[in-house]
C-alpha cells in the first residue's frame, strides 16, 4: 500500500482539494443537477484501500492538495506549491501534482510528479504522466448498469454528437469563447489560434468519415460546445444540459465506433466516455500521450489514425471493421469497457497508481 503525506492548510481559501484525496478528506461539494456529479463516489467509498494517509517522514510520496490550475491564479498560491514542493524534497520524497488542463506548460520542480490531461509526447519529459479527464460512469448512470453490446453488422456506423465547426456557426461559437476568454485575462491571440488548430482537425476527420463509401455516419453536429449550453452571462440551464448529455449518451451507444479528436487541450474528454460505454473509439493521435501506456496497448484497442493520415480516415476504420469476426467485434466492445473500469475510471486509475512511481524509479536508475 502506498503511503502518502498532504497537508489540507496549502488548499487556497476557496478552493477544492484534488480527487486523490477524496477518501481521506471527502468530497468537494457538488451541483447535484450537474450530469458529472456523482463521478467519483464510488472511488471516494474505496479508495482508502490504496493508499495509506501518513506522516511527511514516513511518506512514500507527498501529494500537493490543489490542482496546478488554481496554483497558478496569483503569486501567492504559487509560492504556497512551491514550499510544500520543497519541503518534500528536503526529506527525498517526490511530491505529486495534478494538473487537470487543457494547457501543455511546463512544470519544472526537481521533485515533483506531473499527472496532467494534455501531453505532448514530442515534449514529454520523465517526471510527466497522462491522466484520464473523468466523468461520470454513463453505464452506472445511463444505462442501468450494464452496457448493451452492438452485433456486428456489414458496414460500421461511426458517430459523433458535438461541436462541428463551420464557417457562420463557428465563428458565432468564437466570438462567445473569446468574450469569455478575454474575461477570465487569457491571451485573446492564443485562444483563436488554438480554437481554430481545434476546429480544422475535426472538421477534416468528420469530412473523412461522411465522405467515406464504405461506413455509416451517426453524425448529432452542434453549432457550439456542450449544445449552445452553458452561455457566458446567462444562468445555466440545467434541464437543457441533462438533455443534451442524453442525447450524447445515446448518440454513442447507437455507434459502433465512435469519433474521439482533441479539444482545445491535446486530449479527447470523448475517448474515456466511449470506452466506458463499450464503444470503440476512433482516435486520431495528435503526438499524444495517453494514460498507462506501458500497460495498454492503445493502437490495439482504438482504430487508431495518425494525424499525418486523417484524410484516409474513413478507410481505416472500414478496414479495421472488416477484419474483426462476429465474436471479435462483440469481445472487442466488452475490452473497451473492461479498459475503462481497470485503468481510466477514477478507482481504476488510483488502483493501479504505484505503476508511475516504479516506471519514475526505473528511468532514475
Amino acid at each position: 500500500m502506498l503511503k502518502i503525506f498532504s497537508d489540507k492548510a496549502y488548499v487556497p481559501l476557496g478552493r477544492e482539494h484534488v480527487v486523490m484525496l477524496y477518501p481521506f478528506w471527502g468530497k468537494n461539494p457538488e451541483e447535484v443537477r450537474d450530469p458529472s456529479s456523482g463521478r467519483f463516489d464510488r472511488y471516494a467509498e474505496t479508495g482508502a484501500r490504496f493508499f495509506q494517509m501518513t506522516t511527511l517522514a514516513d511518506a512514500d510520496v507527498a501529494i500537493l492538495p490543489v490542482d496546478w490550475t488554481w496554483v497558478t491564479e496569483n503569486v501567492e498560491s504559487l509560492k504556497s506549491a512551491e514550499r510544500f514542493i520543497q519541503e518534500a524534497g528536503r526529506l527525498g520524497k517526490p511530491t505529486v501534482v495534478f494538473y487537470w488542463s487543457d494547457s501543455d506548460r511546463a512544470i519544472e520542480y526537481k521533485h515533483a510528479l506531473v499527472f496532467r490531461t494534455s501531453l505532448y509526447r514530442s515534449r514529454q519529459r520523465p517526471n510527466e504522466f497522462a491522466m484520464p479527464a473523468w466523468s461520470e460512469d454513463f453505464v452506472a448512470k445511463y444505462l442501468s448498469g450494464q452496457a448493451p453490446l452492438r452485433p456486428k453488422r456489414a458496414r460500421a456506423t461511426v458517430g459523433f454528437c458535438g461541436y462541428a465547426p463551420s464557417v457562420a456557426p463557428e465563428s458565432r461559437a468564437l466570438g462567445h469563447r473569446v468574450q469569455y476568454q478575454m474575461r477570465k485575462g487569457k491571451s485573446l491571440l492564443k485562444s483563436l489560434l488554438r480554437q481554430r488548430a481545434d476546429a480544422s482537425i475535426r472538421l477534416t476527420a468528420l469530412q473523412g468519415l461522411q465522405g467515406c463509401p464504405g461506413i455509416d455516419t451517426n453524425f448529432v453536429l452542434r453549432a457550439s460546445f456542450f449544445g449552445s449550453v452553458p452561455q457566458p452571462d446567462r444562468p445555466i440551464d440545467w434541464g437543457r444540459l441533462q438533455q443534451a448529455r442524453q442525447e450524447y449518451v445515446r448518440n454513442v451507444i447507437a455507434s459502433d465506433y465512435v469519433l474521439c479528436v482533441r479539444g482545445a487541450g491535446n486530449f479527447s474528454y470523448r475517448l474515456y466516455e466511449v470506452l466506458s460505454c463499450g464503444r470503440i473509439p476512433v482516435f486520431v493521435d495528435t503526438d499524444c500521450v495517453l494514460p498507462y501506456s506501458t500497460r495498454i496497448d492503445w493502437k490495439a484497442d482504438c482504430v487508431w489514425v495518425d494525424e499525418k493520415d486523417i484524410r484516409q480516415i474513413g478507410a481505416r476504420v472500414a478496414e479495421f471493421h472488416a477484419a474483426l469476426s462476429d465474436a471479435e467485434f462483440v469481445e472487442r466492445q466488452q475490452r473497451c469497457r473492461k479498459l475503462w473500469e481497470d485503468y481510466l475510471s477514477p478507482e481504476g486509475f488510483f488502483r493501479n497508481f504505484q505503476t508511475h512511481l516504479a516506471c519514475q524509479r526505473k528511468a532514475n536508475d
